[in-house]
């Protein structure tokens, strides 16, 4: 059996910002909020207008670019802002009219977690 390879921070954080995208794309918007950093210290009905805010935007993309298909790791190397704390990840959102949308994705760590900012 081969030893496994140790994820860098800036894989790490990479990965959860898919599954959190991921999540959003198979139709839990509650899911992809749930990886925002203090969101579960939001107000419910502030909780409630962004999980608002997620369905529209699926929608949108459903209108403007035949709806969001798949999202992946970006072979672009994520990059840690020792200052702040943050590592930037980025990832690649493919539509369903072929085009593909490179985003940023801020992460912090919470109790050991990586969450969106």
């Amino acid at each position: 059996m081969g030893c496994s390879e140790e994820l860098t921070p800036e894989q790490q954080a990479a990965e959860a910002a898919q599954s959190y995208y991921q999540r959003l794309l198979d139709g839990y918007p509650d899911g992809f909020l749930v990886g925002k950093a203090n969101y579960d210290q939001y107000p419910s009905d502030y909780r409630q207008q962004l999980v608002k805010a997620n369905e529209l935007f699926m929608e949108d993309m459903k209108q403007k670019h035949n709806g969001l298909r798949a999202v992946a790791v970006s072979p672009n190397v994520g990059r840690v802002d020792t200052t702040l704390h943050v590592v930037y990840t980025f990832l690649l959102l493919s539509y369903g009219d072929s085009t593909q949308e490179e985003v940023t994705v801020p992460m912090v760590q919470v109790d050991g977690e990586w969450k969106m900012k």
